[in-house]
């Protein structure tokens, strides 16, 4: 979304449609790995998985939704895919041998459950207030914003843990 915002600031359609044809040729050359019931949920999730694996992480994915719950499949996208972006890119930092990132989603009664893990070269990350401090500088970290605010606005529930070179984020919708 961030890419397609800058090339829309500058009135750039050429780099908007050349870039969602990009993504459109991973989408169609990823075999489905994941099925979740939601289509919207398997294309972000396979999408990412595929993207780690490119990366060298060893990525394991738990998903057992197959039941109807009230949140957007945008909502739901954008939660996996800002956790998995934040993930990927902390990730990288790691040799690829220590890369290692878990999903697992499951319903919890009428409630969806997602736990999201993954390796950090950071012992514990600090923290201020209920946020942790984005190390991107000026303008970056906006995603977890973004989380925030659908976890908010579906009177939800998050929590973060860092410890033990881990980064862990749960979360009740």
């Amino acid at each position: 979304m961030q890419i397609l915002n800058a090339y829309a600031e500058n009135d750039d359609l050429q780099s908007i449609k050349k870039y969602l044809k990009e993504l459109d040729d991973n989408l169609h050359s990823i075999a489905p790995v994941i099925r979740t019931g939601n289509k919207m949920t398997d294309a972000i999730v396979n999408s990412k998985v595929s993207i780690s694996k490119a990366n060298e992480i060893k990525t394991v994915v738990d998903v057992n939704i197959s039941q109807m719950f009230n949140i957007s499949e945008v909502d739901l996208a954008t939660i996996i895919g800002n956790l998995f972006d934040n993930a990927i890119e902390a990730l990288m930092e790691l040799p690829p041998e220590e890369r290692y990132i878990r999903l697992y989603m499951t319903m919890k009664g009428p409630k969806l459950y997602i736990s999201f893990t993954n390796f950090t070269d950071q012992k514990k990350q600090k923290k201020f207030g209920n946020i942790f401090k984005s190390t991107k500088g000026i303008n970056r970290g906006l995603g977890l914003v973004s989380v925030d605010e659908i976890i908010e606005r579906y009177d939800g529930y998050i929590s973060r843990n860092s410890e033990d070179n881990a980064f862990t984020t749960e979360v009740l919708l």
